[in-house]
């Protein structure tokens, strides 16, 4: 199988679940027969910590003294600078509930005749042992968790169970159970210690035949033919009234409730495909089996899949923070957040080419609801107009709160310009340019610049300062310094956008000179693109963040066309960086930056990293680290997107082919991309040369580059022209043969 995963066993760690989610609600799925646990989670969920009402402190009246010593070569003057602040987490995911359905028989390793599976094409989970079925998907079209067990003779004990891992002991819980003709309705309140704030889960069971009675703290079902649970979690202060959340519950039956969704999810599905010749022979394995060998094609195939499923399943009303929509512990590494600096942009790096618009929207409802958040940093920290983005957040605020010495993290300017990339690349691959709201964030981006880049160096360059490079420092000075490459990159790319996109904004021509005056990258004496554009700081190579490879991706500023002696710096850069502790994230970030500069044998190396490095669990969800440590969607996530890159990659005027194929993966099919001048793109690929389709939906004129040892064939008659001229509503075919 491609589209979905199965295992012969139930899962006996909540890594193992099986997902699904719909970008509010998600499901964690267990599948066993004897205790059918669905661990149920919901974006809203986090943690009252204090840190919910704290603004940014105000550090903007010592900023010019700060730049002073910066610019005069104290190479620690920063980290004064908010000193005394706390260093505040957001507020942590957590889990709200499990749904258990416990019965007598049990059954705890793989047996003959039992499957768990999961259908990425409709994101129903399914598990099955004799008579015994059960059914679980969330809901797009009713935004609930359905779950359906089929037995002859059910009987068994339901109930909404908190006491999931890690859970605070002074929980305040109360529950509610009615009895109703043909079932009955269940409640959960949970209130947070020191808190107004809880929230409530509310399931309805429908029960086909047998009796139902109450039975501790659920009921208890007798000699029943199916069971349906329909649940709905709400956070909010208070008590909410129990009847209007059971009344608002879809009452139909699992089946009419599944027709009802499924084709919201299969349409988003299946825009995008990737399958590859030499995976036939191992399809049909478990996805253990296939984790066992790391070097399978049919491996690489599913995991394609199911990142795109997972990261479809997980963004919504939220993009996927850190584990995506699941968890099934309270204590979540790092908070559970979005980590903006470098994860959250990794994670939804394939939302443009691999046609999931889902996310992105998702992404911009993110930046869109905390750019009041985004100013108040701007003012308090920089004395300046405009935004700066955080680099946490819980997705209530956006505040920047995260002060420590060796992770400054409140002087990263960079993150707004960051951030309103990949929508900015949604709006090239839709209708070619911004919406209001993007190009007034944007303004706003370039209004920041305007303000903060007040300073010169002995050259007579505009100064980023103080600046950082998450999460790393010079080998010879502290992490907040001057001219970091990734903030110059940043600063010169918001200006000259925004100043593009707003050619008749009064300070238009004013971003335009300051963007003309930033510092040149710098090259070090290892012919290698410096990590940081000022004199006598040193480079630390091995460390997990690519931060200063910015310019190549995902701005494609620099690139082997346009700046070749630039690319080669920035691929010496690559060379020496090492992996530090082994972040699957890194060595995806690696992939896609290799991807940009053409080397296959890099990409290959990064993906067997990751493929080969035990990073992923059962479920097809992946770890931060190697060994499986540490739930984390970043691998699972950012998969597709190097895979990708690897076989196509464009910009609004350029169509790259074929650019670094892993040569482990020869021959195969992708299909469904869509390019950033506005096209869909299937391509086929084989040893001997390769054949893409274009549909553009406008006009274009593309620069085509294709890959080492390949030129393009003409499948009608003459040459095409260069550049390639495409015609809305015009299929055209490309050929690519040797060279």
């Amino acid at each position: 199988m491609i589209d979905g995963t199965w295992e012969p066993c139930p899962a006996t760690r909540w890594e193992d679940a099986f997902l699904s989610g719909n970008g509010r609600h998600g499901a964690m799925v267990f599948g066993d027969p004897a205790d059918d646990r669905v661990v149920v989670n919901h974006h809203t969920l986090v943690r009252p910590n204090g840190s919910e009402d704290l603004r940014p402190p105000e550090l903007a009246d010592g900023l010019g003294r700060l730049q002073d010593a910066l610019l005069s070569g104290d190479t620690t003057a920063a980290e004064t600078f908010g000193a005394g602040s706390p260093l505040v987490w957001v507020q942590p995911f957590h889990p709200a509930f499990r749904t258990r359905v416990r019965r007598t028989r049990g059954l705890h390793e793989a047996v003959s005749g039992y499957r768990r599976e999961a259908d990425y094409t409709t994101g129903e989970v399914t598990a099955a042992y004799e008579a015994w079925r059960s059914g679980v998907f969330v809901s797009r079209a009713d935004d609930v968790v359905v779950q359906h067990i089929t037995d002859p003779g059910l009987t068994a004990d339901v109930l909404l169970d908190h006491a999931l891992p890690g859970a605070p002991a002074r929980l305040a819980v109360g529950r509610s159970t009615v009895l109703t003709p043909g079932g009955a309705r269940l409640a959960l309140r949970v209130g947070y210690p020191g808190s107004p704030l809880g929230y409530t889960g509310v399931t309805e069971a429908r029960v086909d035949g047998g009796r139902v009675s109450v039975a501790g703290d659920g009921i208890r079902i007798e000699g029943a033919r199916s069971l349906t649970l329909t649940t709905r979690v709400v956070r909010a202060a208070g008590r909410p009234d129990l009847g209007t959340l059971w009344e608002a519950l879809p009452h139909e039956d699992y089946t009419t409730l599944l027709d009802r969704h499924r084709p919201l999810h299969r349409e988003a599905y299946g825009r995008a495909s990737l399958t590859l010749r030499d995976a036939v022979a191992e399809r049909e394995l478990s996805g253990s089996e296939l984790l066992r060998d790391p070097r399978s094609p049919a491996l690489l195939e599913r995991l394609f899949a199911a990142g795109r499923y997972h990261l479809l399943s997980s963004s919504g009303m939220l993009p996927p923070r850190l584990t995506g929509l699941w968890t099934g512990d309270w204590d979540t590494a790092w908070s559970g957040a979005f980590t903006t600096n470098a994860n959250l942009n990794l994670q939804i790096a394939s939302a443009s080419a691999a046609a999931l618009p889902e996310v992105t929207d998702a992404h911009a409802a993110l930046v869109q609801g905390q750019l009041s958040d985004w100013r108040d940093n701007a003012t308090a920290l920089f004395g300046a107009r405009g935004i700066v983005a955080p680099s946490h957040t819980d997705g209530e605020s956006g505040h920047t709160r995260h002060f420590q010495r060796a992770y400054p993290l409140h002087l990263w300017t960079a993150g707004a310009d960051w951030l309103l990339q990949p929508l900015l690349e949604h709006a090239e691959a839709t209708t070619g340019t911004p919406d209001p709201v993007l190009t007034a964030a944007l303004v706003e981006t370039a209004l920041f610049y305007e303000d903060f880049l007040g300073r010169e160096d002995p050259d007579g360059n505009v100064a980023v300062v103080p600046s950082y490079s998450p999460e790393n420092r010079p080998a010879n000075a502290s992490w907040g310094t001057v001219n970091a490459t990734m903030d110059i990159a940043a600063a010169r790319h918001a200006l000259t956008t925004a100043a593009d996109h707003s050619p008749g904004h009064p300070s238009a021509a004013l971003w335009r000179s300051l963007a003309a005056r930033l510092p040149a990258y710098l090259v070090n004496e290892d012919g290698a693109l410096a990590e940081w554009a000022w004199p006598g700081l040193m480079e630390t190579y091995d460390h997990r963040h690519l931060s200063h490879l910015y310019p190549v991706w995902p701005l494609d500023e620099i690139n082997p066309y346009d700046t070749p002696e630039l690319a080669a710096a920035a691929h010496r850069a690559l060379e020496l960086r090492g992996s530090e502790n082994d972040s699957a994230h890194g060595h995806l970030h690696h992939a896609l930056i290799a991807a940009r500069l053409r080397d296959p044998s890099r990409v290959s190396a990064a993906l067997d990293a990751v493929l080969g490095g035990d990073f992923f669990h059962d479920s097809l969800m992946s770890a931060h680290y190697p060994s499986r440590d540490v739930y984390n969607a970043d691998a699972a996530h950012t998969l597709p997107a190097a895979v990708i890159e690897s076989l196509v990659q464009s910009t609004p005027d350029r169509l790259v082919l074929l650019p670094a194929v892993p040569a482990a993966y020869p021959a195969g099919e992708l299909r469904g991309v869509r390019t950033r001048f506005g096209a869909r793109l299937d391509l086929r690929w084989a040893e001997d040369g390769a054949t893409a389709v274009l549909r553009p939906t406008r006009d274009a004129l593309v620069d085509l580059r294709t890959g080492d040892g390949l030129a393009l064939t003409e499948t009608s008659a003459g040459n095409p022209p260069a550049p390639l001229e495409l015609t809305a509503g015009v299929d055209r075919v490309l050929t690519l043969g040797p060279r």
